[in-house]
């Protein structure tokens, strides 16, 4: 079994989570694609989702993040409601301003790397907190230079994106995210798009994120690596959590039906490549 590193110890003992989602429910139109999920994921804590593909991890993580807006339901960073404020009728929408600050907070690596083609590795790691956050440039500079060398890439910082291969886009997507000093990371599905020789080397950059100690939430089809690395995996079908735990009952002991035949066809599947 190939190791990523060791998990540092969690800090899931704290009195109040980092993140709280509360009856969480997201609908395009007649079609309900997140059907009232509660989950709180404490500050240290490593927590992955599976599921099948249409079970609504993406839609999940693109909530808490605030890319999508939820139908019903509340999303709290650290005590702080994201991307809404209470009215006299409910609640009411934050200024883009005011959002764009709270999902500094969030760092999001996606499937695809969405690094702008036309800036250079060091740029494109650099125009967030100049730009979002107002930072001096010269000290951006110099953050992202160590993240470069934090994620193996201090010899591209002057390359462009499209003279990378696809695990070093992604390693630069992470350190772009890593840029904004965020309190929590999002990882959806960040080696799918890889080759599988490229793999190894995102997950290991995330292998070091979780020793050192950041906030994860990872939606992954690497079972091994889910195993490995969290502190908790969330399994989710149909819009709903159906079973969460630790990773030795969720991989070893699940109680759901459901749980049992996605891994069991996930298994099968692997071993078929």
């Amino acid at each position: 079994m190939t190791q990523h590193g060791a998990p540092a110890t969690s800090s899931c003992e704290t009195a109040v989570p980092l993140v709280r989602i509360e009856a969480l429910h997201k609908r395009y139109g007649h079609l309900e694609v997140l059907k009232g999920i509660d989950i709180d994921v404490a500050a240290g804590e490593k927590v992955s989702i599976i599921g099948p593909s249409g079970s609504g991890k993406t839609t999940l993580l693109r909530c808490i993040n605030y890319i999508e807006k939820p139908s019903d339901g509340q999303i709290y960073i650290d005590g702080q409601l994201i991307g809404q404020k209470r009215a006299a009728k409910g609640y009411g929408e934050l200024p883009d301003r005011v959002l764009a600050r709270q999902r500094s907070q969030i760092g999001m690596v996606f499937q695809r790397f969405n690094l702008f083609p036309h800036l250079t590795v060091l740029q494109n790691i650099q125009i967030g907190p100049v730009k979002v956050l107002k930072q001096p440039p010269e000290a951006v500079r110099e953050h992202a230079l160590d993240l470069l060398n934090k994620v193996g890439l201090a010899d591209k910082r002057d390359a462009y994106p499209e003279m990378l291969s696809g695990g070093q886009q992604q390693r630069v997507a992470i350190a772009r995210a890593l840029a904004m000093r965020p309190r929590l990371m999002l990882f959806d599905e960040a080696t799918s798009a890889l080759d599988p020789e490229l793999v190894g080397e995102v997950l290991n950059v995330m292998a070091q994120l979780a020793a050192e100690g950041m906030t994860m939430i990872i939606v992954t089809h690497e079972m091994q690596f889910a195993e490995e690395i969290s502190d908790r995996v969330i399994f989710m079908d149909g819009g709903k959590v159906v079973e969460q735990g630790d990773p030795a009952h969720i991989f070893h002991r699940p109680c759901h039906d459901r749980t049992r035949n996605f891994l069991r066809a996930i298994l099968r599947k692997q071993v078929l490549q």
